[in-house]
């Protein structure tokens, strides 16, 4: 379990976040943000104030990385990318999480790498990773400008014949009283987002397509929704284009592998993040997965 904790002592009356600044070696603000996530407590209580005092034998929860051994599929000086496999959380969702991609980052090149962006934890392929707290600011910048392309694989139900330019917004709701507690949906009040679609190959014994999938916007679940909305859902996907009560009861992890199968057609989403391509201190990169997706896709589309 990577959240430990530990105890610590301070010998004297001073700043939390100073105790913390020169016992972890970290910044101001990073002290600071870790009192405010609830990090430290004191005979039981949680210190609520991120600029309050302590002294004495105090508790400190702490991320000490694990790994399983995940290697980068490609390493720079400033960066590093790893081809992360359907099912591995990228980010921890909580402190019980036991390991995600996060773990792999940190244990490797530091406590200042970090994750620049996100792909749904079923999802596969290319994450970049920044292995310092400078370039993490530059690549998160080159993202929201859209100065990094992103290039998807994805295997589709139907024969998809022709290229396709989807622009649909999209809309983010957290409702306690939907019946899904997270969606994303197409809806005139949604985001702007376009998605570009090309299709790449057709498999008439399964009826699917393979096509590539790059989004021009960065919205949550874009490409699943996008591809559903025009009657392609992704092959395996556990909640779009899916009966509502199943996809909360996948949510709940209470819906066995075999039901999942009959389902969605696979045994894991079918959506794989191929390519990165960018422009760093002058030097163009284009990074392309090594995985063979299509050989996946059809191992997660057999019935086990």
């Amino acid at each position: 379990m990577p959240f430990v904790t530990k105890q610590l002592h301070a010998p004297t009356r001073q700043k939390a976040f100073r105790f913390l600044m020169q016992e972890l070696g970290i910044t101001q603000s990073e002290a600071q943000r870790l009192i405010a996530k609830g990090r430290l407590s004191q005979n039981g209580e949680v210190m609520a104030n991120n600029a309050g005092f302590i002294e004495g034998r105090f508790d400190f929860i702490c991320f000490e990385p694990v790994t399983l051994g995940l290697i980068p599929t490609f390493v720079e000086e400033e960066f590093a990318v790893y081809d992360k496999p359907s099912g591995l959380l990228v980010h921890p969702q909580n402190r019980h999480t036991p390991y995600s991609l996060n773990d792999e980052i940190k244990h490797r090149f530091g406590h200042d790498a970090n994750i620049t962006h996100r792909i749904d934890q079923e999802t596969s392929g290319l994450v970049l990773a920044a292995r310092n707290k400078m370039s993490e600011r530059t690549l998160k910048m080159m993202f929201e400008e859209r100065q990094i392309t992103k290039r998807y694989m994805a295997m589709v139900k139907g024969h998809l014949k022709e290229p396709l330019d989807i622009q649909e917004p999209l809309l983010r709701r957290e409702d306690a009283s939907s019946i899904i507690r997270m969606i994303v949906r197409v809806h005139p009040e949604g985001k702007p987002s376009r998605t570009f679609i090309k299709p790449l190959e057709y498999f008439p014994d399964t009826d699917t397509t393979l096509v590539e999938a790059s989004p021009y916007t960065g919205r949550q679940h874009q490409i699943r929704v996008h591809l559903f909305h025009v009657e392609h859902p992704i092959i395996g996907d556990p909640i779009y284009g899916q009966d509502e009560n199943d996809a909360v009861r996948f949510l709940d992890r209470e819906m066995s592998i075999e039901e999942r199968f009959a389902n969605t057609g696979a045994s894991r989403l079918l959506l794989h993040a191929h390519s990165l391509e960018f422009t760093y201190n002058d030097h163009p990169y284009h990074i392309v997965s090594k995985e063979d997706f299509l050989a996946q896709c059809f191992d997660a589309m057999k019935a086990k």
